[in-house]
């Protein structure tokens, strides 16, 4: 039973990440929802991430298959944040520091910020730290600076308007 949950588990992660890759895509490569949704359940797009293996002798890149992902999920998170975006920027906006914008965030960092906001505010399934890790990881795996803090940051303020404990 354990492994059937964690397969779970690793499915909606898997799909969180190609929500996060295919909303950057919609975006910014002012692509039709449907179709960038189509190419990542095809596997024509979103299936391999670069496995940097550098270190202070070699620089090496590989690039590693993404196991399989909660496609339906993936489809409902994609089309969510398509279908709300202008909310949720305006959500987002209202938290951030005074001096800071979100229009001038990285791409990435936009797009990964809007899966997780729709995430909190529209879903249930799963309770708000566990959500906000979920997506804070998610933002190591893109950046390797200051941005993973500021959406933990960002996203627990989010979290505890939304979701109250």
């Amino acid at each position: 039973m354990a492994k059937f949950v964690s397969e779970k588990i690793r499915m909606k992660s898997a799909a969180r990440l190609a929500a996060v890759q295919a909303t950057y895509m919609a975006e910014f490569g002012q692509l039709p929802v449907d179709e960038v949704i189509k190419d990542f359940v095809n596997g024509d797009v979103g299936r391999y991430v670069i496995d940097d293996k550098s270190d202070e002798y070699t620089e090496d890149e590989e690039f590693v298959r993404i196991g399989d992902m909660d496609t339906a999920y993936f489809a409902e998170l994609t089309r969510g944040v398509h279908k709300n975006k202008e909310q949720l920027e305006k959500s987002l906006a209202q938290h951030l520091h005074e001096g800071w914008s979100f229009e001038h965030f990285d791409g990435t960092l936009r797009a990964l910020l809007l899966c997780a906001a729709y995430e909190l505010a529209y879903t249930s399934g799963l309770d708000a730290p566990v959500l906000v890790k979920e997506y804070v990881d998610l933002a190591y795996a893109f950046f390797a600076k200051n941005e993973p803090k500021m959406v933990n940051a960002l996203l627990d303020q989010i979290a505890k308007k939304i979701r109250p404990a």
